[in-house]
């Protein structure tokens, strides 16, 4: 938790409401997401007891499993929420753009839209991975066969569940993560888990505080995927105790236990599109609709299903993918929106000032040809943690480099000279505007969205044994006894 979001926290439990901590969304909304709220059976590891799904707020589908220790039934909840799933994927899969790539050279194919899948909280993600785990590997004959459609729903959870992890994707995305990214509350982040609780906060009902509508809130049925204890004993155990559970019974009790976390889950999806998107959500956007579009094709090329474990180098080239995600989606959050980018400012990382002397002109004519290397002096009351040599860029223009020759201290803080470099056309003289001119408010940072190339990592036949090298060893992709790992989501 930075600085600044705990002081929110501390603000918004004094003033009794949730306190915005940014000033643009920095997600995409679909317009027409699919929303799932699961419920998984206590004391079962991955033992579906009940879905509602849809992308009808109004309309929610009720799958329920009266029994979740059979296999049957469990299969044949898997395969009818494939059922719904699959047919929402397929409304994406339509008109495609063609998109320009190496530099214009070549052009690939993407849908113009993608899917969007919403659950309740981090709970409801792992439920997604564990479904998808259990389902992927399953044979379409044999022994235990289960309908087609269930290994290629397990593929499809896999691939959204995988993308969760990705910083910055909204292929699938969780209400209080998404929330908890844009309010802070006067409560823990313990607290905040807890759907119903944390809305409260945002928006109290009129004349009563945020602890004390968080405080009703509780009292409402828990998000999925887990039960409330209470429910369980008092109401659950004795509708399916019995050898021939009451179905009706068991699916009203059910659909009345979580059609508040369906409408928790909407007034979330309500409140983020309120906020304006970050000028950078569309880019973001563009990529998940690239992955998409590639696992589509992907499976219609007969692709394999995703290994239970990666291997040492796809595990080694995954983390770097998901550390260079994260730099990169911090720096744009920060760069798309001041709020975020006041920490960085706390921190010595960024600063404001004013444009005081400008040389847009300036020509640096001591290399083998004379370059274009404008300078400006910058005068700014905040600190600056920087020193001479380093590079700063700003958000108004990031394709820019300012290289800092000098700190200058002055009665009112400090002067920065930098010299600027990129951005300002091909010419030995800058385009108008590319220059920052005196008298401009001007915010630098040592953050860069500056492309970074990937790692280079060996072939896994060049690794050691003990990294997936020889000797070779088969990958056991056949699915286990229906009682044993898979079926228990371990």
């Amino acid at each position: 938790m930075s600085t600044l979001t705990a002081l929110a926290r501390a603000q918004a439990f004094a003033c009794g409401r949730a306190l915005p901590i940014a000033t643009v969304r920095h997600l995409h909304v679909h317009d027409r997401p699919l929303v799932l709220v699961p419920l998984a059976m206590a004391g079962e590891a991955n033992a579906p007891l009940a879905a509602l799904v849809g992308t009808d707020r109004a309309a929610p589908e009720l799958l329920v499993v009266a029994q979740p220790r059979n296999r049957d039934q469990r299969f044949a909840f898997a395969a009818a929420l494939a059922e719904r799933v699959l047919a929402y994927l397929d409304s994406c899969i339509g008109e495609t753009e063609a998109v320009a790539v190496d530099r214009g050279r070549d052009v690939r194919h993407r849908y113009v839209d993608a899917p969007q899948l919403w659950v309740p909280n981090t709970g409801g993600v792992e439920f997604v991975r564990l479904l998808g785990r259990s389902t992927r590997f399953r044979s379409v004959d044999g022994e235990y066969p289960v309908p087609p459609s269930v290994p290629l729903l397990g593929r499809w959870l896999t691939f959204f569940a995988n993308s969760a992890e990705m910083p910055g994707s909204s292929l699938l995305l969780n209400a209080v993560q998404a929330l908890g990214l844009h309010w802070a509350t006067g409560q823990s982040s313990v607290e905040d888990a807890h759907l119903a609780a944390l809305l409260a906060w945002i928006e109290p009902p009129a004349g009563r505080t945020g602890v004390e509508a968080a405080r009703d809130a509780e009292l409402q049925p828990p998000a999925g995927p887990a039960t409330d204890p209470d429910f369980d004993n008092a109401v659950l155990a004795p509708l399916m105790s019995v050898p021939e559970p009451d179905v009706a019974a068991l699916t009203a009790v059910l659909r009345e236990q979580m059609t508040p976390a369906w409408e928790q889950v909407w007034r979330s999806l309500d409140l983020l599109r309120a906020l304006p998107a970050g000028d950078r959500v569309a880019g973001r956007w563009d990529g998940d609709r690239d992955t998409f579009s590639a696992y589509v094709q992907y499976l219609a090329d007969g692709g394999a299903p995703q290994p239970r474990r990666d291997g040492a180098v796809a595990a080694a080239a995954r983390l770097h993918r998901l550390e260079n995600a994260a730099g990169r989606y911090a720096v744009q959050r920060a760069f798309d929106d001041p709020l975020v980018m006041a920490d960085y400012r706390l921190t010595g990382q960024a600063f404001t000032g004013r444009v005081t002397l400008a040389d847009p002109d300036r020509v640096d004519d001591t290399g083998k040809r004379p370059v274009l290397r404008p300078r400006i002096m910058v005068a700014t009351a905040e600190p600056v943690r920087v020193e001479p040599g380093a590079t700063l860029t700003s958000p108004a223009r990031p394709a820019q480099k300012a290289r800092v020759v000098s700190l200058t201290p002055t009665p009112a803080g400090t002067d920065v000279l930098l010299e600027l470099s990129g951005g300002m056309g091909r010419k030995l003289v800058a385009e108008p505007g590319s220059v920052p001119g005196v008298g401009e408010d001007l915010l630098l940072t040592t953050l860069s969205e500056a492309y970074r190339p990937g790692a280079t990592f060996p072939d896994p036949a060049d690794t050691p044994w003990t990294h997936g090298g020889p000797p070779e060893t088969a990958p056991d992709l056949s699915p286990s006894d229906p009682g044993g790992e898979d079926a228990a989501g371990a």
